[in-house]
């Protein structure tokens, strides 16, 4: 019997494509956001703070937005989400059209679209897999990442040219997209489980926590990524590279930008043909190992191909472990907790990116911006070492979905 495609259910191809289009008006927005407020402040600290005044809301309200995805219709959730990121992108082409733009505005901004997607992240991987079923999953994931990653190629690549028009092009366009991307969820089919709605107590708001904690495989897995992310992440920093190391413009800076996407992508299209089956644990260990080692290599580097030679191997590395672990914490968890759940993954998914970007821009101001990436990049590679150690059921772990005879996941 051939095995189910995606391209069958019409109602994940729908989120799919509106994925994409979210991804896409959030790529060509960071790269806008960096380069101007660089040129507005010319500080590294400012390129910190960017990321963490979009850390911050998440942090404080993510935990309910879990909450919230497991007891409200996660379709609504979204929309309601992506209307007001669109709202807020508005808001930075409308003041930078008219040349009223300020650091302040964009913090501003930043702090809304946080909010934002504290109820929008876990909604949005809650949904998953009730759209394609466990059979399906794994495959779902792989597309999803690497429809994310090839946004992530194209969509800094296409902000830096649009940037060349002004600021006020480049929002504008994102802003485009990130209407799309709500107008396809109004004709999304999917079942939300009537079930009965939990007050909001403290047990509900940290049942996810307490899940995560209790279950070694996906604690593991989950801040496995946030350490290794959070003291090796250089994204913050890649504005500084283009400009002041490589000595190049806006171009420059999306190409840096779209070159871990490309080996994301190459990855994913090699996972989507031969997707991981055993040894899953060891192989995530060494994906990261292969992204602090690239790490280092782009610190060192003052060669642009080079460079982003490393960035495409670090995405490619990437790929495999965000496929991995986005699978275990799906499928070890039950449909009644995987909104709060996917709020704790997004808290330390947004730990690791947006205040990771912190890190990198606060140590770079003081250190420099080399000695902070190669430092980083050795950093991932203790973390790798640590956890192995510490976390000896998901070295070990074989396979992505382990069963028992009565069907359980172990």
């Amino acid at each position: 019997m051939a095995s189910p495609s995606l391209l069958q259910h019409k109602s994940f191809m729908r989120f799919w494509v509106g994925q994409m289009a979210a991804s896409f008006a959030f790529q060509m927005l960071l790269v806008g956001m960096g380069w101007q407020i660089y040129n507005l402040t010319d500080s590294a600290l400012s390129l910190g703070l960017v990321g963490l005044a979009r850390y911050l809301p998440q942090l404080v309200l993510t935990l309910y937005g879990g909450h919230v995805a497991d007891n409200h219709n996660r379709r609504t959730i979204m929309l309601v989400s992506r209307s007001v990121i669109a709202v807020t992108i508005a808001v930075l082409a409308v003041t930078s059209v008219m040349e009223i733009i300020t650091p302040t505005i964009i913090y501003a901004c930043c702090i809304a679209m946080g909010a934002a997607r504290a109820f929008e992240m876990p909604a949005t991987q809650a949904m998953v897999p009730k759209l394609v079923g466990p059979d399906l999953l794994a495959k779902a994931m792989t597309w999803t990442a690497s429809g994310r990653e090839a946004t992530t190629i194209i969509g800094p690549a296409l902000g830096g040219l649009i940037y060349i028009f002004g600021a006020g092009a480049l929002y504008g366009s994102s802003t485009a997209c990130a209407v799309l991307s709500a107008l396809i969820l109004f004709d999304l089919k999917y079942q939300h489980d009537q079930r009965e709605k939990r007050p909001v107590t403290l047990e509900s708001l940290f049942g996810g926590l307490k899940f995560t904690w209790s279950n070694k495989v996906v604690f593991g897995s989950i801040s496995l990524d946030m350490f290794a992310v959070l003291v090796g992440s250089v994204t913050a920093l890649l504005p500084i590279v283009a400009k002041d190391i490589l000595n190049a413009g806006p171009e420059a800076l999306g190409l840096l930008r779209s070159a871990p996407a490309i080996g994301a992508v190459v990855m994913s299209l090699w996972l989507a043909w031969r997707p991981i089956e055993n040894r899953v644990g060891v192989k995530m260990f060494a994906a990261v190992a292969v992204f602090g080692a690239m790490t280092v290599v782009f610190g060192l580097s003052e060669s642009l191909w080079l460079s982003v030679a490393a960035l495409v191997l670090l995405g490619a590395a990437d790929m495999i472990s965000v496929v991995i672990r986005s699978t275990l914490v799906q499928l070890e968890t039950p449909d009644d907790m995987r909104g709060r759940v996917s709020a704790v993954n997004s808290i330390f998914i947004s730990t690791s990116n947006q205040l990771g970007e912190f890190r990198a821009g606060a140590v770079a101001a003081l250190i420099g911006t080399v000695p902070t990436i190669v430092i980083g990049g050795i950093g991932t590679l203790a973390v790798t070492a640590l956890w192995m150690l510490w976390f000896p059921r998901l070295t070990k772990r074989d396979r992505l979905d382990e069963r028992n005879l009565s069907g359980e996941i172990k």
